[in-house]
């Protein structure tokens, strides 16, 4: 009981700690399932039932001002969540990660969008539609993983290939009954590396944020993600010759000073998405990463 309440404390002394900007944003309600993963969400002010897929080609480079370059952010539900607004308890790290940076140097984008993968973030169009968007001297931070396993042509058919190989396969998509390439996990992320790099700008490969899962029943330590997708995409930015971020060994090495019990207050309705408090932990760990990079300017753009 004494270090449930010690863990208690600690959360309670993180979050009285936070930066003016996360106090004051508004709270919203829990309750409602998360349904940051249906394709007719209402996302950025869009009417109920558009497609969230076209409010990335309407916002990608809408913030840019003269002389400053825009960091884009893409990835799933954890890096935004929903419509963004907390309305179902859940939020993105990459919804409070604009206000880590001086904005009278850089504006950022949260391109990212629930349910998508590696893979679908580029078959549905979006990656093309936010690398309209970005110009020389720009930056691209991009996490997948977490919706990168499953099926492959059923269901919600949005798994890529293990590994880091350039080997692919071709399957028929059960929902439509054409023909699919398919490639690894690795390969759409060096993909996405050389992409940016082909426009003047700068990626950043993260690993995905931890789950709220412990190595064992009785442990108290955070399973890390080092043996799978976290690898791949160390290796996908070692072979682009790109910066990488470990943004899962970062937050779980806090994760695990916190405490378990602690822990669940920074998650909301599953073991992935994140609590108001737990996606600010988030982006504030990525920008603490973020500011230790090597040979990365990006760092030069965070708040002093």
């Amino acid at each position: 009981m004494k270090l449930m309440k010690l863990n208690i404390l600690a959360v309670c002394l993180f979050l009285s700690a936070l930066p003016a900007f996360a106090q004051n944003t508004i709270s919203t309600p829990a309750g409602k399932a998360d349904k940051s993963n249906i394709t007719g969400e209402d996302l950025l002010g869009l009417k109920s039932g558009a497609d969230p897929r076209k409010a990335v080609a309407a916002v990608a480079g809408h913030t840019r001002k003269k002389g400053r370059p825009v960091l884009f952010v893409i990835g799933d539900s954890t890096a935004k969540n929903g419509q963004d607004n907390g309305n179902n308890g859940q939020w993105g790290w990459g919804h409070f990660f604009g206000d880590c940076f001086d904005s009278t140097k850089v504006s950022v984008e949260n391109c990212a969008l629930g349910g998508r993968s590696s893979r679908t973030f580029i078959s549905e169009g979006l990656w093309a539609k936010v690398l309209a968007g970005v110009q020389p001297g720009d930056y691209v931070l991009i996490q997948f993983g977490h919706n990168d396993a499953g099926p492959y042509n059923t269901g919600r058919a949005r798994a890529s290939l293990p590994g880091n190989r350039d080997a692919d396969t071709t399957v028929v998509m059960e929902a439509t009954g054409k023909t699919e390439t398919i490639h690894s996990f690795g390969w759409y992320m060096r993909q996405y590396a050389r992409d940016t790099k082909a426009k003047g700008a700068t990626p950043v490969l993260l690993s995905h944020i931890p789950r709220n899962m412990f190595t064992t029943k009785d442990s108290v330590a955070v399973i890390r993600n080092n043996n799978g997708f976290g690898k791949w995409t160390s290796e996908a930015a070692s072979m682009e010759k790109v910066p990488y971020l470990d943004a899962n060994k970062l937050i779980a090495d806090k994760l695990d000073k916190l405490g378990k019990d602690s822990i669940q207050t920074l998650y909301h309705g599953d073991h992935t998405h994140t609590s108001r408090a737990g996606a600010i932990l988030n982006a504030q760990t990525i920008a603490e990463g973020i500011r230790e990079l090597k040979n990365c300017d990006l760092k030069k753009l965070l708040k002093k």
